[in-house]
């Protein structure tokens, strides 16, 4: 991918080098001490309730927040997949501000981009590494601990800048969904059974991978695009598909239980945005695939 190296965004808020607060713990927007926590975990375990929930926002785990301490020289590593993290979001940002108000009629608000290592609070709860990236509607941010990006490489088999390209502008699409209320139906429409559920996340995530991929077309109009980036973008929407995770898991395959759509299907909507460059195009709750 064509991008200008160099910046840093600003809708960027980096938290790799919390402390934890000096060996404290947070939880949402309470600071708590050692000695609270420990009271907390001692209460935990002899009512068998889970008595950080009461701080709100899921409470962290008394390992999580503690012993993190700034890093300079893995912050000075992670330089460039920082800038390039930055021209993509800033990219796909813009390009949603253009996109949002002529195809949906509505005005486009920036999300955050919050960078962390190992654990953050958010205001869906806790976010851990092992979550991988996400959005949370909450708050309209996404989350990212940039260690994912070499996980896509080395685990997934999805090397390449435009695979991780990939992964920041599905999470903008969720954000998209938040603002055209197609969230916040979805949500509605899954208080029944497990299996609405799942098929309702499905189609929710799949319709992310299709704004990704309109995002994908405006770079390629816009000729940053460069010889395999598609193929890039679209290894990486394979190797997430819920089949291949459940086959590399489990060794077999449950498609009741897909929350994120097979391979196949994560790369056939990838494509429907790419080729088409349209919103009206990703209508993943009409369609059969």
């Amino acid at each position: 991918m064509k991008w200008t190296p160099g910046g840093e965004s600003q809708d960027i808020e980096d938290r790799r080098d919390e402390d934890g607060g000096g060996g404290g713990f947070q939880f949402g927007g309470m600071h708590l001490g050692i000695g609270g926590a420990l009271i907390l975990l001692v209460l935990s375990l002899v009512f068998k309730q889970n008595f950080f929930m009461l701080l709100g926002g899921g409470g962290s785990s008394p390992n999580a927040a503690h012993g993190r301490r700034p890093n300079p020289a893995r912050d000075q590593q992670e330089r460039p997949l920082v800038e390039f993290v930055s021209f993509v979001l800033d990219d796909t940002q813009k390009t949603w501000g253009e996109i949002l108000p002529q195809q949906a009629g509505k005005p486009y608000r920036h999300a955050k981009l919050v960078l962390f290592r190992n654990y953050t609070q958010s205001g869906c709860g806790g976010a851990e590494s092992a979550t991988g990236p996400f959005y949370c509607p909450q708050d309209e941010k996404v989350y990212i601990d940039l260690g994912f990006y070499d996980e896509l490489k080395q685990r997934f088999g999805a090397p390449g800048e435009f695979a991780e390209a990939y992964v920041l502008a599905h999470e903008i699409g969720h954000h998209v969904q938040k603002i055209t209320g197609i969230e916040s139906r979805v949500r509605q429409m899954q208080q029944g059974s497990s299996r609405i559920r799942n098929a309702m996340s499905v189609k929710m995530e799949l319709q992310a991978d299709c704004l990704a991929g309109v995002w994908a077309h405006s770079t390629q109009q816009r000729n940053l695009l460069e010889q395999g980036d598609v193929q890039s973008a679209l290894g990486a929407a394979a190797a997430v598909g819920d089949d291949r995770l459940q086959k590399m898991s489990t060794g077999h395959v449950a498609p009741d239980s897909f929350t994120h759509g097979s391979s196949a299907q994560r790369m056939h909507w990838f494509q429907q945005g790419f080729d088409s460059g349209s919103m009206a195009a990703c209508n993943t709750f009409d369609s059969g695939q």
